[in-house]
């Protein structure tokens, strides 16, 4: 009678404490779920700020839904109007020989302008922005550079014979990204520039006045609803000039004759490129006049008239930059 007493005793135990140890796990998961989903979140979180972090120097984030280097471009929506900033600019290059518009051209759309340059021509960047694309295309662009900037513009520099970059590169307006050449398909050296908008080109002449070698304006201001007329005119205006001839002397520059002399040394290079990159302006403080600036510089008020476009009775804001040499 003990003895089974003792076993009946044992295995009630035995059960007693399996049941109660199950509960006690089954409470731990409950326990638990709410965790492992607080983790979930803090781990989505981490790599969302990681995500963030990664991208968060890229340009025109707030335009542009994600950042490839694949396609030199591809078209997105358009906003119906977009102000760019051109401010902070340098010309691609110092040529103020355009040798073919934008538009139609030999039964398809030309969608840059070419502009007269010879190889190993410094190349810059026109504004400050990373390089989204370092890429060779034979049949096409030939060796190519596409860089994404601040002010939402997207700027592709055709046909070089050099690329000096490297793809997610950050660059500054002026700084030197290629030489130019004869590569891809070209019928002799010169620069192939476009200006795009969301994958979209826009006629490179609404911003670029290349035989000013300046920009239109301080801002430009695309709306869907003028675009084609003022693309038309801006190729009136900053177009081929008369037949096609240029002078070759409207084509070098300084940094071009120091890059082609042999007997220069890489430091005297280095200070000629910088000097022609560096841009003589002045940003107009509250009240200044152009007398004033013209003072300021040693340069006569009708100096700076001529130099930035400025009628007799023009007036001048704070902010608007003025170029004095």
């Amino acid at each position: 009678m003990n003895l089974k007493k003792i076993a009946k005793t044992f295995a009630f135990t035995a059960l007693f404490t399996l049941s109660g140890q199950q509960v006690a796990a089954q409470d731990l998961l409950a326990r638990q779920a709410p965790v492992d989903k607080k983790m979930k979140a803090v781990d989505t979180l981490t790599f969302q700020q990681l995500l963030d972090r990664e991208y968060s120097g890229l340009p025109a984030e707030d335009l542009y839904a994600d950042w490839e280097n694949k396609y030199a471009h591809r078209a997105t929506q358009l906003p119906d109007e977009y102000k760019i900033d051109l401010r902070d600019f340098c010309m691609p290059t110092p040529s103020r020989v355009v040798t073919s518009n934008f538009g139609p051209r030999w039964g398809r759309q030309h969608k840059g302008l070419d502009l007269k340059v010879y190889v190993g021509d410094t190349i810059r960047s026109a504004f400050s922005g990373m390089v989204r694309m370092v890429k060779y295309e034979a049949a096409g662009y030939g060796k190519y550079i596409v860089i994404r900037h601040d002010n939402g513009l997207e700027t592709i520099y055709g046909h070089l014979s050099k690329q000096l970059v490297r793809e997610n590169q950050r660059v500054k307006a002026g700084d030197v990204i290629g030489l130019g050449g004869n590569t891809g398909r070209s019928t002799g050296s010169h620069l192939h520039f476009e200006t795009r908008l969301c994958g979209v080109a826009l006629n490179p002449a609404i911003l670029f006045d290349f035989r000013a070698q300046d920009v239109t304006g301080d801002f430009y201001v695309y709306r869907k609803s003028t675009y084609n007329r003022e693309s038309a005119e801006a190729t009136r205006l900053r177009g081929v000039r008369g037949n096609g001839s240029y002078d070759p002397a409207d084509v070098h520059s300084t940094a071009t004759a120091a890059n082609r002399n042999s007997g220069s040394s890489a430091s005297s290079k280095q200070k000629t490129v910088a000097s022609a990159a560096t841009r003589k302006v002045h940003k107009v403080k509250a009240g200044e006049t152009l007398y004033r600036i013209a003072t300021k510089y040693g340069v006569s008020v009708e100096h700076l008239r001529k130099l930035n476009g400025l009628g007799k009775n023009a007036n001048i804001r704070a902010g608007q930059l003025i170029r004095y040499s």
